[in-house]
């Protein structure tokens, strides 16, 4: 044999060795036995919090219609049971694939992002497959899906190749071989399953992402917090151990999840892997934060008005020092969740009150009541600068007019 074309084989067989061996490291291969599939995409469904997204409150399992707010109007989850008329019982895989691969449907029509095919598009054909071979297993429910309620012109679906082709990157996850196996699957299950950047990334006009990847962005009328670098609002300060705590448990010693990574925390990440819960850490780690800032030292008349009223209403549970209680009342001083670059989902967690997540560890789910009618909106404003302020954090001052918006929204909302 030519001595150069030996070479060169030897050179793709490596080549596509290493390739190999890169892919069993962020997506390991499945045997290909049914119920291997089935038992991986059951898993991989957990991973990208399906459930929760796909099944209405008091609803179906994965029946789809749970509004969805976006800035545009609602846009209601879909039946994903295999009902083979109003579910996706007759899609292929091939469409199956294709609407997590490209937001196309069976019937050629484009999805509207609020379904993250943005982020699902970088999963392996292989984990596609697998999410489609479990959802084939569960209970197919016969229930029409309900048509988004939007305004013009984003009510045409047609408009969509235009977001698609500025704003979606459709291709696979590929890893970066100067990172280590762990940091790749960090990688893998944060931007692809995990679309964390889904509600953790800034948004313009449009709803495209813009600004640093994962730095904190709106999502559900709340600030999704910085989960990049920052020792005031981002997790500079949190260990590998702190991040892996939280995602299974829901709490660690800076925070509890509240507002929807509750229930993300309940219905996806307390069921991972603890090496997936440890590769996602250390990713995560690795993300730049935002340039710093520093807020505007609030007014005193509004700190001391503050004060009073967090002694008469949250110093019993979370302590005068704003410490909390460990393992049942969360700390308000050095939270990231507290000091986020905007306010609201203190603000939400004060009108609606919150509820800590149910996970097998911490299996008691506590309880903190509302006050939207035991405080006004300038009680609210005042409060919510307070603890954003008090004990060394540094928030800014929240108006009235920022409570009075966001109370009128929430109350307004598609339950």
């Amino acid at each position: 044999m030519n001595t150069k074309l030996l070479i060169a084989g030897v050179l793709v067989l490596a080549s596509a060795g290493a390739a190999f061996a890169a892919v069993q490291v962020y997506a390991p291969t499945r045997s290909d036995q049914t119920w291997s599939n089935i038992r991986d995409g059951r898993y991989l469904a957990r991973a990208g919090d399906c459930e929760a997204c796909h099944t209405a409150e008091g609803g179906k399992p994965y029946a789809g219609g749970r509004p969805v707010p976006t800035p545009f109007g609602i846009i209601y989850s879909t039946n994903i049971t295999p009902d083979p008329d109003t579910g996706i019982g007759a899609w292929s895989e091939d469409e199956f694939y294709r609407a997590m691969h490209e937001g196309i449907d069976k019937k050629g029509e484009r999805l509207y992002p609020a379904f993250p095919y943005p982020w699902f598009t970088h999963m392996t054909r292989g984990d596609v497959d697998a999410i489609k071979a479990y959802l084939d297993t569960i209970k197919p429910v016969r229930q029409v899906n309900r048509a988004p309620e939007l305004g013009w012109p984003f009510s045409m679906r047609s408009v969509l190749a235009v977001w698609d082709k500025l704003y979606l990157d459709a291709k696979q996850f590929e890893p970066d071989p100067k990172e280590s196996a762990e940091w790749n699957r960090g990688a893998y299950l944060v931007e692809g399953p995990g679309h964390c950047a889904a509600c953790h990334t800034s948004k313009n006009m449009l709803g495209g992402p813009t600004g640093g990847k994962m730095q904190g962005g709106m999502a559900e009328h709340v600030f999704a917090p910085n989960l990049g670098a920052g020792e005031r609002d981002g997790l500079g300060s949190w260990t590998r151990e702190d991040i892996v705590e939280y995602l299974a448990t829901g709490s660690n010693r800076y925070a509890t999840a509240a507002g929807p990574m509750a229930e993300v925390v309940q219905a996806s990440t307390q069921y991972l892997k603890q090496r997936d819960l440890e590769a996602m850490a250390t990713y995560l780690k690795s993300l730049e934060g935002p340039k710093p800032e520093t807020p505007n030292e609030p007014g005193k008349d509004v700190m001391q008005e503050g004060a009073a009223l967090y002694v008469d209403n949250c110093a019993g549970c979370h302590m005068n020092d704003g410490a909390g209680l460990a393992n049942a009342f969360p700390p308000l001083r050095a939270s990231s969740a507290v000091q986020a670059a905007q306010p609201e989902l203190l603000i939400a967690v004060i009108l609606q009150g919150a509820r800590s997540p149910v996970t097998e560890s911490k299996p008691s789910g506590l309880m903190m009541p509302a006050f939207n009618s035991k405080l006004d909106d300038a009680e609210v404003a005042a409060l919510t600068t307070y603890i954003r302020n008090a004990w060394g954090n540094r928030g800014g001052e929240v108006s009235s007019g920022d409570v009075a918006k966001l109370r009128s929204t929430l109350a307004s909302a598609p339950q």
